[in-house]
């Protein structure tokens, strides 16, 4: 007997405040990412293998996960930092560049923000982006709008980058204009 195709309907589970970490390393300038779920930031520096991390910045935000409502099944966004709505602060940044060639017709880009440095942190896979994608269109879909979720490796700079922290799951559709 041949299993059916599940076509997901996604919904957010484990969903948990706390802080986008925002944190350079002194010895080599690179930037790190991380988030926790406490309410104060970790201010003192940290040693990890070559990393002496100092604490930069910290940001209000949440993480979850998505399960499907008719399967059931679970994707774990544990590489999710939290997501970041576009500013379009650095017109030089490919995330920007999307923002304006999609806006206004597409409504706001988020910025799924994974763990930095990239090149050293298990990133976000496009499948759970595609996934998020498909969160937020099924979302939209009854509010009649857009909104269009991207890699964070697209940001061009990290220290040009002034994309705003989506706080909560109410700000995550509370950021949407009218009618698109």
């Amino acid at each position: 007997m041949q299993k059916k195709k599940c076509f997901h309907s996604w919904e957010m589970i484990n969903v948990a405040s706390g802080l986008i970490v925002v944190k350079k390393c002194f010895h080599c300038g690179k930037v790190s990412t991380c988030f926790t779920f406490h309410n104060e930031a970790p201010v003192e520096t940290c040693h990890e293998g070559a990393h002496f991390w100092n604490f930069m910045e910290g940001h209000e935000s949440f993480r979850f996960d998505l399960r499907c409502s008719k399967c059931s099944m679970v994707i774990k966004l544990d590489e999710l930092v939290g997501l970041m709505r576009c500013t379009g602060c650095d017109p030089d940044c490919d995330v920007c560049i999307l923002k304006e060639k999609i806006e206004p017709e597409a409504g706001p880009v988020y910025i799924a923000c994974g763990r930095r440095p990239v090149d050293e942190r298990k990133q976000l896979p496009k499948k759970k982006i595609a996934s998020l994608q498909k969160f937020f269109d099924q979302r939209c879909e009854s509010m009649e709008c857009k909104i269009k979720v991207v890699p964070h490796e697209m940001v061009r700079n990290v220290a040009k980058c002034y994309a705003e922290p989506v706080k909560d799951v109410d700000m995550l559709f509370s950021a949407v204009p009218e009618g698109g």
